[in-house]
């Protein structure tokens, strides 16, 4: 099973705080809400991951949401894969990873941007960090 993890969810509220913040009654905005229950859950239960089917719908579109605005590959423009590469030393993605990014589900793309950011080792995090961060394309809509 591939799950969200607490990592994401934190992320997914502080985007969400950004984007709503809490009302002078210090109630929080839906989407937020939705989302902290979860993670609350998953703090009290000491869990790192998260069935997505577990969650409402609200926070199941929350976290789309912040997915939506997140850079959608890790994909620098120079892939060692298509030379023959298991892993691609430009993104660190996996050569099935690479061919199959398209037909992955949201989840399973956060699980590999999730695994690539820990290791750091493809050149996106240090021999071309700033190409990365040129590299953003908009949030898709």
């Amino acid at each position: 099973m591939t799950a969200i993890h607490i990592t994401d969810l934190e992320a997914a509220i502080n985007f969400w705080r950004d984007k709503l913040p809490c009302s002078e009654s210090a109630a929080l905005p839906v989407p937020t809400r939705a989302l902290a229950d979860v993670y609350a859950v998953m703090a009290f239960e000491r869990r790192q991951e998260v069935d997505p089917a577990a969650l409402s719908d609200v926070a199941l579109q929350a976290w789309m949401t912040w997915f939506d605005s997140m850079p959608d590959t890790p994909c620098i423009a120079i892939c060692s894969t298509s030379q023959g590469d298991e892993i691609c030393k430009g993104c660190g993605r996996t050569f099935a990873e690479v061919q199959n990014w398209t037909e992955m589900q949201p989840v399973q793309k956060r699980a590999t941007w999730r695994r690539i950011t820990q290791q750091g080792t493809a050149w996106r995090f240090n021999k071309y960090a700033e190409r990365a961060a040129e590299k953003r394309p908009p949030p898709r809509v």
